[in-house]
C-alpha cells in the first residue's frame, strides 16, 4: 500500500544536504526490501527490488555508507527513476550481501556446471571404454577424426547435448551415458586453412559415432543432419562426412518415422552445389550407405563393408545368414567402382580428404615439378610397344599432386585431379596397358563421370590421348557399350570449363573425337607429341579391311606381309602428327618437354572463376 505522506517526505529529503538519492531501476511493485535503515552498504549493494513484466530489477547503492532513509514498502508502485532510498555517503568497508550476484568471473555457477558436466561426458576422456572398443578394431573415434581433419581449436559443434529419442523406454541419466550427441558427431570447421587461409578452407564436418548405437540413425540426429544440410546449402560449405553405421535405429520412441524424415533429400539437393567427401571406415549399410553413395567422392578403409541392406536386412528379407564382412567388401566395391579411393586406414582416409578436398580449395603458391625432358622418351619409339600412362602424368604435374580417382575401375581409363604450376586440372588419360587404349564402357562411364565432376566445379580438363578408337566385338556389345560411349560424347558436347588434348601417340576414330570433347576444334588447344598418330581407325585394320582383296592376291605369304608392312607405312606417314598439323587438323605438334609450358600458359590466361551462387547442373551424377 502506497503512504499518502511518502511524496511529501520525498520533496522534504531531496533537499537534504549529504543525501545521495537510490533511485527506482523500473517501473513496478517493490517486493523486497534487503536492508534496513542504519545498516551501512557498501557501492553496488543490493537494497530493494522492484519487479516490472515477470522481471526483478535491483536497486542498489550508488555510493558506499549509512542507509539513512527508505520511503517506500513491499507492495508499493513506483515509477522508473523516483527516489525510494537515501544513503548518507561514508566510508563502508562492506562485503557484497548474501543475495547479490557473485562478482568472481572465474566462479562455476548450479546451471553452468550442470552445463558443462553434461557437455564433458559426451566427450571421449568420459568414454574410455567406448574409446577401448575402438582401439581394438583399429579404428579412431569420431571425434578423433574430425579433430584430425580441421584445423586445431576450428570445430565448433551443433547439438553436443541433444540424446536419443528413448525418453519413453529410458531414463536421462542413461541416455546421456549411452547415447551422447545422439550418435552424430557435427559442426562448422577449417581444413587446409594452413594453405588456403580461413575464407577457403571452411567446411561441414559430421561423422556418425559407431560407439552409439552402431552408429545408427535416430530422430534426433537426422534433425541434426538435416541442419548442417541446410547451413551447407545457404553458406556454399563443403560437407566432409564420416558414414560408419548400420542405417536406420528400431529402437527410438520419439520423433517421425524413417519415411518421413526429409535428410535424404536435403542431402541430394546439395549435390552439383557444394563438394560432398563421403569417408568410411567399418560397416556401412543401409541410410548410411545411401548418403555415402549422394557424395562426389567415396574414400574408404580396407575394412569396409557398405551395402544398401545389412545382414539384418538381407536375413530378414529371407536371403541367408551372412556377416556383416561378406557384404560389399573392398574387394567387391574398388572393382566394380563404388569406391573411388582406397586407403588403409583412417589415418589415411582423413589425409586423402583434406588432400581431395584441397582442389576445390584453390591454387597454391609454392609448386615443384619433375624434369620435363623425360617425357621426350616416355612413349616409346615402337609404336605398337604399351608403356605406362600414369608416368606421363606424374612427370607433366607438380611433384606430389596427383590424385588418382576409381583406379581399380575402367582399367582402360587413368582419371586425376593434378595440380599443374599450383592451379587444380582434372586429367582423362588413355591407358594403352588396357586393350590398347580401348573405350569400353566401364572406362567410358568412369570418364564422363569426372568430367561432371570437373565440369561442375569449375576444374579445366585435360585429356591425354592414346586410344585405336572405342572397343568392337560382339562380347563388348553386350555391355549396352553403345550407350555408355555415347555418355563421352553428350557429356563432352556439354561441358563449359576449359578442356585441352594433347595426342601422345594413337588418335583414332570415334574414340579419338571422345577425348576433345567430341572434336577437334573443341578444345582450347589441341596439341600433339611427335609419336602422334591419326585416322579414322587403327592403321593396320584400315589396311586389312581396305586392301583385302589386293592382300590375298598375293600367294607368296612373305610377299604379302612386306605389302602389307608397306601399305601401313604409308598410312603412316599420311596421319604422323607432323603431316596433320600442316593440314590444321591439330593446333600444333611439341616437344614433349615444353608440355607444360603449353599448359601453364593456356591457363593463366585464363580468367579466374567467379564465386558460384547457383549450380550449374542439377546434381552431379552418383554413379
Amino acid at each position: 500500500m502506497t503512504d499518502p505522506n511518502r511524496a511529501q517526505l520525498v520533496s522534504v529529503l531531496l533537499n537534504t544536504d549529504g543525501l545521495v538519492a537510490v533511485s527506482a531501476p523500473a517501473s513496478g511493485t517493490i517486493t523486497i526490501l534487503e536492508v534496513a535503515v542504519g545498516d551501512v552498504v557498501a557501492p553496488g549493494r543490493s537494497l530493494v527490488v522492484v519487479e516490472s513484466m515477470k522481471m526483478e530489477f535491483v536497486a542498489k547503492a550508488p555510493v558506499g555508507g549509512v542507509l539513512h532513509r527508505v520511503v517506500v514498502a513491499v507492495g508499493d508502485n513506483v515509477q522508473e527513476g523516483e527516489p525510494i532510498a537515501f544513503v548518507e555517503e561514508g566510508e563502508a568497508t562492506e562485503v557484497a550481501a548474501h543475495g547479490d550476484e557473485p562478482t568472481d568471473a572465474g566462479s562455476i555457477r548450479h546451471d553452468l556446471a550442470q552445463v558443462l558436466a553434461r557437455r564433458t561426458a559426451t566427450l571421449d576422456e568420459a568414454r574410455p571404454g567406448a574409446v577401448a572398443r575402438r582401439r581394438a578394431i583399429g579404428h579412431r573415434t569420431a571425434r578423433e577424426n574430425i579433430e584430425a581433419l580441421c584445423e586445431p581449436g576450428s570445430f565448433v559443434e551443433y547439438g553436443q547435448l541433444v540424446v536419443a529419442g528413448q525418453r519413453r523406454r529410458r531414463s536421462m541419466e542413461q541416455l546421456v551415458q549411452i547415447s551422447p550427441a545422439d550418435g552424430l558427431v557435427g559442426g562448422l570447421g577449417r581444413v587446409n586453412a594452413d594453405r588456403f587461409g580461413d575464407e577457403r578452407s571452411r567446411c561441414i564436418l559430421m561423422s556418425y559415432d559407431y560407439t552409439v548405437f552402431a552408429g545408427t540413425q535416430g530422430t534426433r540426429n537426422h534433425l541434426k543432419c538435416d541442419r548442417l544440410f541446410e547451413l551447407a546449402g545457404e553458406w556454399r560449405l563443403p560437407i566432409v562426412f564420416f558414414t560408419e553405421g548400420g542405417g536406420g535405429r528400431p529402437g527410438d520412441t520419439e520423433g517421425g518415422s524413417g519415411e518421413v524424415v526429409p535428410t535424404f533429400y536435403l542431402f541430394g539437393r546439395l549435390s552439383g552445389l557444394v563438394p560432398l567427401v563421403g569417408v568410411n571406415s567399418g560397416r556401412c549399410f543401409a541410410g548410411n550407405a545411401s548418403l555415402l553413395g549422394c557424395c562426389d567422392v567415396i574414400i574408404a578403409t580396407a575394412d569396409s563393408s557398405i551395402g544398401m541392406g545389412g545382414p539384418a536386412m538381407v536375413e530378414g528379407g529371407g536371403l541367408g545368414v551372412f556377416a556383416p564382412e561378406e557384404i560389399g567388401p573392398m574387394e567387391v566395391q574398388v572393382p566394380n567402382g563404388v569406391v573411388d579411393i582406397a586407403v588403409d586406414d583412417d589415418v589415411e582416409a582423413v589425409a586423402v580428404a583434406k588432400r581431395y578436398l584441397s582442389y576445390f580449395q584453390g591454387r597454391l603458391e609454392d609448386w615443384a615439378c619433375a624434369d620435363q625432358q623425360e617425357l621426350r622418351q616416355a612413349v616409346p619409339e615402337n609404336r605398337l610397344r604399351a608403356y605406362d600412362v600414369r608416368r606421363v602424368i606424374t612427370t607433366m604435374a607438380d611433384t606430389d599432386s596427383v590424385l588418382e580417382l576409381r583406379a581399380g575401375f575402367g582399367h582402360g581409363m587413368v582419371t586425376a585431379l593434378v595440380r599443374v604450376e599450383g592451379r587444380p586440372l582434372g586429367v582423362v588419360a588413355n591407358n594403352p596397358e588396357h586393350l590398347g587404349g580401348a573405350i569400353d564402357s566401364p572406362g567410358a562411364d568412369k570418364a564422363t563421370r569426372f568430367m561432371q565432376l570437373c565440369d561442375t566445379f569449375d576444374i579445366p580438363i585435360l585429356f591425354l590421348c592414346d586410344t585405336p578408337g572405342i572397343m568392337v566385338g560382339p562380347e563388348v556389345e553386350k555391355t549396352a557399350l553403345v550407350r555408355h560411349a555415347a555418355r563421352m560424347f553428350v557429356a563432352g558436347a556439354n561441358l563449359t570449363v576449359p578442356i585441352f588434348t594433347i595426342v601422345l601417340r594413337k588418335s583414332y576414330g570415334l574414340g579419338a573425337l571422345a577425348m576433345c570433347g567430341g572434336g577437334n576444334k573443341v578444345p582450347m588447344l589441341n596439341v600433339a607429341w611427335p609419336t602422334g598418330e591419326f585416322g579414322g581407325m587403327g592403321l593396320e585394320g584400315a589396311v586389312r579391311l581396305g586392301y583385302r582383296k589386293e592382300l590375298e592376291a598375293i600367294a607368296d605369304p612373305d610377299e604379302r606381309q612386306a605389302r602389307f608392312d608397306e601399305m601401313v607405312a604409308q598410312l603412316y606417314e599420311h596421319g604422323k602428327a607432323l603431316e596433320q598439323a600442316s593440314n590444321y587438323v591439330i593446333d600444333d605438334v611439341i616437344d614433349p618437354a615444353d608440355s607444360r609450358t603449353w599448359l601453364s600458359g593456356a591457363l593463366r590466361s585464363l580468367p579466374e572463376p567467379a564465386p558460384r551462387l547457383v549450380k550449374k547442373r542439377p546434381f552431379l551424377d552418383a554413379w
